[in-house]
């Protein structure tokens, strides 16, 4: 990648000596900049220069497209040197123009944006990309890069859209004589188990489909988590900003967030005029609400795991605690579905038990065969269902907007779905089996992230999100409502149920 950048630096006042100052120290510190900040062997060069009273206009280039950095380490040179001769300063740095050209393997098959000033051409296998006006925190924060980036991904993506996810069959359970071909749902409706909740993509749950619920958790924690030595915590349920900025799911999937806002004051005076206006009015005075509370300042989030990662960050776990083997039951999950919504499967508001585990590799390698062992336990021999387990792409990779999939030849770092067959939804080979359950070994991308650290080695990480009602959906699809035809494992641990409440 070439980097071409046309730089601005206005000084804190003119030069006394103007243009003759600066020429016999500028193109030496500008030689040493670009050595020290391009590498060894990496070709740059300063262009022509000029000095108009405070402003000092100048062009880098450099064949790594590094020139940003190399502008910066001159500008700090620069800011001693003329402080030492002549008391004067830098107060700022820009880049006017900041020309990159770099490959692309792929042309776009549409036009390509970008959120702040640019030009942006393709031709011949390259993309030429001009950034306009960035400053010097832009320049810091390596906008430039990350623009790269972002054209590279877009490109990609635009290659990839329509394509179905990456999904490879690893197991399946025998197939089992399931009579039920109802969407258990929909039963539960018409028996009043359940209730659309007041605010869309939730329910209500009634005594006996929330009894199975816990059940359903009791089992987790009972037959997988305790027996491999998980210990809970219990964590915040909002996530803020900066936390998924590190882990990637604020620049992937914002559209799927419930935002949290806060009241400016709790002052009652500040709020008269609201609660006027719904004293009067009967209903809520948005625009006036609007104004009482702040933008969003975190997201209830649908997955506990970054909050995890928090706890854990900037501290450096003792040996002797890994595998770190910890879960969290207390949060509820919340996510946009939009008009993805469908039963008690697919839902905004659900309950879900997220375990996390940290340690070396091959510690969470072998954690791995004992967790899927467990699960295999529990789905055939207490729930027995009939289900299957598939190599796709992971979550977290999904979750940033990346593409591909990790490691298929080796399946170290990735993501294992589980699936049950739905009934209701038509033939084993023709229907969308429901992925009620996952296992990830994510690698050391989140202790990085976090700086997460242990004693010695490498230190990965991974989780295996327990989705409560997807356990009970796959659950109830293949088996029905008739706690008869229901296996005895699972009886055990139901238990004696609740009356069905009746309704005149």
């Amino acid at each position: 990648m070439r980097g071409e950048l046309d730089a601005e630096l206005v000084l804190s006042q003119s030069l006394p000596g103007g243009r003759a100052t600066l020429e016999g120290v500028l193109p030496g510190l500008a030689e040493e900049a670009l050595a020290r900040s391009l590498g060894k062997g990496v070709v740059g060069r300063m262009g022509p220069w000029n000095l108009e009273g405070d402003r000092l206009t100048l062009t880098l280039t450099a064949e790594n497209g590094r020139a940003h950095q190399a502008l910066l380490a001159l500008t700090r040179r620069l800011k001693v040197e003329l402080g030492r001769t002549a008391k004067v300063g830098v107060r700022t740095v820009r880049a006017l123009r900041y020309r990159l050209t770099f490959d692309v393997p792929k042309a776009p098959t549409a036009p390509v944006s970008l959120p702040i000033p640019h030009q942006l051409r393709f031709g011949d296998g390259q993309a030429t990309l001009e950034l306009e006006g960035l400053d010097e925190e832009a320049l810091r924060d390596n906008w430039s890069d990350r623009a790269v980036t972002l054209v590279e991904d877009k490109v990609l993506r635009q290659h990839y859209q329509g394509k179905e996810q990456y999904w490879k069959l690893l197991s399946q359970s025998p197939a089992r004589n399931l009579t039920v071909t109802e969407d258990p749902t929909e039963a539960m409706l018409r028996r009043n188990w359940l209730r659309n909740g007041p605010t869309k993509g939730k329910w209500f749950l009634g005594p006996l489909p929330a009894h199975l619920l816990r059940t359903m958790e009791r089992i987790a924690i009972d037959e997988v988590l305790r027996p491999l030595g998980f210990e809970e915590v219990v964590q915040p349920h909002h996530d803020s900003f900066d936390i998924l900025l590190k882990t990637g799911h604020l620049e992937g999937v914002p559209g799927e967030f419930y935002y949290v806002a806060e009241p400016k004051s709790r002052d009652p005076a500040v709020w008269e005029r609201f609660t006027d206006l719904v004293k009067i009015t009967r209903k809520v005075p948005e625009a006036e609400l609007a104004n009482l509370v702040s933008g969003p300042v975190a997201v209830s989030c649908y997955a506990q795991c970054p909050t995890t990662y928090w706890w854990l960050s900037g501290r450096t776990i003792a040996q002797e605690m890994l595998p770190l083997k910890v879960f969290d039951r207390a949060a509820i999950s919340n996510r946009y579905e939009s008009g993805g919504r469908h039963g008690l499967e697919r839902v905004d508001e659900f309950h879900r038990i997220e375990p996390v585990y940290l340690g070396t590799p091959e510690q969470l390698l072998e954690l791995r065969e004992q967790l899927l062992a467990r699960y295999a336990h529990v789905f055939n021999d207490i729930l027995e269902l009939e289900w299957r387990t598939a190599w796709v792409t992971p979550f977290y990779m999904q979750q940033s907007g990346a593409i591909g999939v990790e490691d298929e030849t080796q399946r170290i770092k990735g993501t294992i779905d589980f699936e049950a067959y739905l009934p209701y939804r038509g033939t084993r080979e023709a229907s969308e089996w429901l992925e009620f359950q996952n296992l990830s070994i994510v690698g050391d991308k989140y202790p990085k992230a976090f700086t997460i650290k242990t004693q010695k080695g490498e230190l990965w990480s991974g989780c295996t999100g327990i989705g409560l009602e997807r356990w009970l959906i796959a659950f109830l699809a293949q088996r029905g409502l008739d706690p008869t035809a229901w296996p005895a494992g699972f009886r055990k641990y139901a238990g004696e149920l609740p009356r069905e409440i009746r309704f005149l």
